[in-house]
């Protein structure tokens, strides 16, 4: 059973230099049909459970104009909440202003993820992200209508100085915010910035470092990101926990029945209500292979009771596994075994060894 859904809104005023997902610049007419085809797939997929969270990523939902925004709005009041659920919506720094968090509030969400990336110029310039913006007060205004706010940074940019990221990370503490998400720059084919070099792996990881050690009274649950102890975020644990859950929306993932579905990117023929592009029935071994790569992310790693008993299996009679625990790169803490936080910065190495 999937008690949460993503929505995916894939528009943009702007294009930021870095961006690889899914996404297109603004356009009414475009997202009026998105919209009703969005409708559409939900009417034809989703059964009904009741929901413990709700997210809607994008692109940039907060750039829809209020029409838009209520039929959006319209749309997920057909989701029924469970007590203590959590719904994210993802809003960029130049869309909050009074209307529009009066909006999210009257709508049911609790949640704002606001895509800050820096809180200097020149970073917010090679970003190609709003420079122009009281970047602190809009968060003020938005803290007096939600408690439970996140902001992503990204951090290994060029011509980034290790006192330019903690500046940003003295800048976040000063908001006294509940939750940080901190991406090292990915350099991706077919972006603006795809052509420059990365930042060499030295300053980078003395920049995780660093915000290790800023971040030291949150908690850090998950390689990305941390949080003040209960604002963990519930829906991106549903992922990481390797659990079910529904994805609607251009480019959007599902995972239900043991089934891992994906949608088409192309947004004349989801707009003509063809979603679906890719369907991986799971064996066993994927789905043991998913817990590796989903769950070794988080600080408390893989319960090996609960991955016995959900696979009919002993995780420590994986050659693998025994081999990485001999060379210290896993730990058996309390019944789990977790990333040595020595070796977390190179866990992708670790995962395509298990995998």
């Amino acid at each position: 059973m999937a008690n949460s859904v993503y929505l995916h809104i894939p528009f943009c005023n702007n294009i930021c230099s870095y961006c690889d997902f899914c996404k297109f610049y603004k356009n009414d007419e475009i997202i009026n049909k998105y919209l009703d085809s969005l409708e559409n797939e939900i009417d034809n997929d989703f059964l009904g459970e009741k929901l413990n969270t709700l997210y809607i990523g994008g692109g940039t939902p907060s750039c829809l104009n209020n029409n838009q925004l209520n039929k959006l709005f319209d749309i997920t009041s057909r989701f029924i909440f469970n007590d203590n659920y959590e719904f994210t919506i993802e809003c960029n720094i130049e869309d909050i202003d009074e209307e529009i968090l009066e909006l999210f509030k009257n709508n049911r969400v609790n949640r704002l993820s606001i895509g800050v990336q820096s809180f200097i110029k020149k970073n917010l310039n090679f970003l190609d992200r709003n420079k122009n913006i009281d970047i602190i007060s809009r968060i003020n205004l938005a803290k007096k209508y939600f408690d439970n706010i996140n902001i992503d940074l990204i951090y290994a940019l060029k011509n980034q100085s290790i006192k330019d990221l903690e500046k940003d990370i003295d800048i976040f503490l000063s908001l006294d915010l509940p939750h940080i998400s901190c991406y090292s720059l990915i350099i991706e084919p077919h972006t603006k910035i795809s052509n420059i070099k990365p930042i060499n792996d030295k300053l980078d990881y003395d920049m995780f470092k660093l915000i290790d050690s800023k971040l030291k009274d949150y908690n850090h649950y998950e390689i990305s990101n941390y949080s003040k102890k209960g604002y963990e975020s519930k829906h991106n644990l549903t992922y990481w926990n390797n659990e079910e859950y529904y994805g609607f929306g251009l480019s959007a993932s599902s995972y239900l029945n043991n089934i891992r579905y994906t949608n088409y990117r192309n947004l004349t023929k989801y707009n003509e209500k063809i979603y679906k592009k890719e369907k991986e029935i799971l064996s066993l071994e994927d789905k043991m292979k998913y817990e590796y790569i989903l769950k070794f992310r988080l600080k408390d790693g893989i319960n090996i009771k609960d991955f016995n008993k959900k696979y009919n299996c002993n995780i420590l009679d994986n050659k693998i596994i025994k081999e990485l625990i001999n060379e210290d790169k896993l730990l058996i803490e309390n019944d789990n075994i977790i990333v040595n936080k020595k070796y977390i910065y190179v866990i992708n190495e670790i995962l395509v060894k298990l995998i």
